[in-house]
């Protein structure tokens, strides 16, 4: 039995990594999670430039998850490239550097300085508000999405990630965008915006209003954002959005997923990625799958 994925040209020794900003860069969770028995590890977003984030308080508990408006704090790249890629080296794991910005010019500065980089795939979250556009988000108009994956393609060289939002109209609208920029692969979802207003002191949970939710309680969805992009697009899809064990893992992966990323349930067990990968495997010996491509997209 092979539990390999061939991503976008890049081999994973399994089809599970990490939500990017559940996980900071990696170094925080090495002493409760073996790295190196990760397909991959993506990294917190990373800018040009280091960013404050928002004002506190920043996360907030909901129903079946949590909501977070953490604003992307991150310390910059050259900080990023002299101390997070190196510890992560140290591990045989693909890296995964999500990449974010204000700007195209904003992004394709960090992908052209991470073209030298021993980095494997590079995932571009598309969730950012365009400052030159009013505060939209890349990902939430398929013109713009087209175009800053033109960008950044001219300058990668590693493969490139769209992680797309799902906070738009259509979902398959956005990914054949992005495959028609020349996206390697996306990855999906990211959060979806919700408030919380706490009744008794009569105000909201988040200083920022609203925020990003994420948890069980987004996971049907995924699953039903991630079916459809399969439907729309050729390019390989990693899955996320709630999944915190290896059926929902697994769900992904029959919807259309060519490999999952875990992400909230790292906060509150962070063996899940790992029980994951072992739930998968079970899976496939019990049904007699030989490979995790065997799996993709069985569901029509």
């Amino acid at each position: 039995m092979d539990m390999q994925v061939n991503i976008a040209g890049v081999r994973w020794k399994n089809p599970v990594t990490v939500a990017s900003g559940t996980f900071g860069s990696g170094e925080e969770y090495s002493e409760f999670v073996e790295l190196g028995k990760l397909g991959a590890v993506t990294t917190k977003g990373v800018a040009n430039i280091p960013w404050p984030g928002n004002p506190t308080p920043r996360v907030a508990e909901v129903y079946g998850g949590m909501m977070n408006a953490i604003g992307l704090q991150n310390p910059g790249i050259d900080l990023f490239c002299k101390r997070d890629i190196p510890f992560l080296r140290k591990y045989d794991t693909k890296i995964i550097v999500n990449v974010c910005g204000k700007s195209v010019e904003d992004y394709c500065e960090v992908v052209q300085r991470l073209a030298g980089e021993d980095v494997d795939m590079l995932e571009i979250n598309i969730s950012c508000p365009n400052v030159k556009e009013g505060g939209i988000a890349f990902g939430q108009n398929p013109k713009a999405a087209e175009e800053i994956t033109k960008a950044v393609k001219k300058y990668a060289k590693q493969p490139v990630i769209m992680k797309l939002s799902p906070n738009v109209t259509s979902i398959a609208e956005m990914a054949r965008a992005v495959e028609a920029g020349g996206a390697d692969a996306v990855s999906l979802i990211n959060t979806l915006t919700g408030m919380k207003i706490d009744i008794h002191r009569r105000s909201f949970a988040l200083a920022n209003k609203t925020g990003g939710v994420s948890g069980p309680v987004i996971h049907p969805i995924a699953v039903r954002m991630v079916y459809e992009t399969a439907q729309a697009v050729q390019i390989p899809i990693i899955g996320m959005g709630g999944i915190a064990c290896a059926d929902d893992a697994i769900e992904m992966i029959l919807a259309g997923a060519s490999a999952v990323s875990v992400g909230t349930a790292n906060f509150y067990r962070p063996s899940a990625a790992l029980e994951i990968v072992e739930g998968i495997r079970g899976y496939m010996e019990k049904y007699g799958y030989e490979k995790v491509k065997d799996m993709v997209g069985l569901v029509k």
